[in-house]
């Protein structure tokens, strides 16, 4: 399956943040932010330039479109991909990255066309989130897994069992080739969405996807749940934040922290 590149001329960071998450909820993945441009991909199949115009008139912002073949996407990502460290706790280095590691945890990936190599300030918030959650012993799932990368730190984390799925079939092979370059053990990855995975309920749920998703599945996030469950959520911009608190207290969560990075954020929930 063939891919397009997307290059947008952009230099103001407030409106990089907003137009990553438009471009997010139009299936656009893979973000890469240079100094004066967004670089961003999307199926070839899933591509409409007269809906991508009509997101990118409005900045008065100009892009430019390659077809990239898949089988050179490593070396797109391998030519500018860097090691980052998130907040002292976790390193995420590609495998090809030869560096001294200080933090308790290390992520290796290889990412290909999925989100979460660690570089947008989601994922980040999403493992500072992580960090002050108990999960030793605990159930987990992670929904919209991406790369594989919060599956596997929760795995590192203690949890004894982790599904991780994801809807897109590249997804799934990366993260699969992730979890077996860090050994991952007792994680599980398939292709599905909430909707068809096998009934039953999780000790916590990790989710890194977007406002629009996040509010479409928040009743069936509750459900997945159990009694004093964990549900972190990102992928959500600042200007998000009442609306999906709203939504998640009107669910039955109690909202116990917001953080925010970049003009990002991430919501902590709880089920009573």
């Amino acid at each position: 399956m063939r891919h397009v590149k997307v290059s947008i001329e952009i230099d103001n960071g407030d409106s990089r943040d907003i137009l990553i998450a438009l471009l997010s909820e139009m299936s656009f993945d893979g973000f890469e932010e240079e100094p004066s441009r967004l670089l961003t991909y999307i199926a070839e199949e899933s591509y409409n330039e007269s809906e991508l115009k009509t997101l990118t008139e409005p900045f008065g912002l100009k892009f430019e479109i390659e077809i990239i073949e898949p089988q050179n996407w490593n070396e797109v990502w391998e030519a500018g991909i860097q090691p980052v460290v998130v907040d002292g706790f976790c390193t995420i280095r590609a495998h090809f990255h030869d560096i001294a590691v200080t933090t308790p945890y290390c992520v290796v990936i290889t990412p290909k066309m999925s989100f979460g190599t660690g570089h947008h300030a989601t994922t980040q918030l999403m493992m500072m989130g992580m960090k002050d959650i108990d999960f030793v012993g605990m159930s987990v799932l992670d929904f919209g897994t991406g790369t594989g990368v919060l599956a596997i730190l929760a795995g590192m984390l203690g949890a004894t069992e982790v599904m991780a799925i994801d809807n897109d079939d590249w997804a799934v092979d990366n993260a699969l080739e992730n979890l077996a370059r860090n050994n991952g053990k007792g994680i599980q990855i398939e292709r599905a969405t909430l909707g068809n995975l096998a009934e039953r309920k999780y000790d916590i749920i990790l989710a890194n996807i977007n406002r629009h998703i996040l509010l479409q599945y928040m009743s069936g996030l509750y459900k997945r749940l159990n009694t004093t469950g964990v549900l972190l959520m990102s992928g959500l911009l600042v200007a998000d934040e009442e609306i999906i608190t709203d939504a998640a207290t009107a669910e039955g969560f109690e909202v116990e922290m917001v953080r925010e990075r970049n003009g990002w954020i991430s919501v902590l929930c709880i089920r009573h």
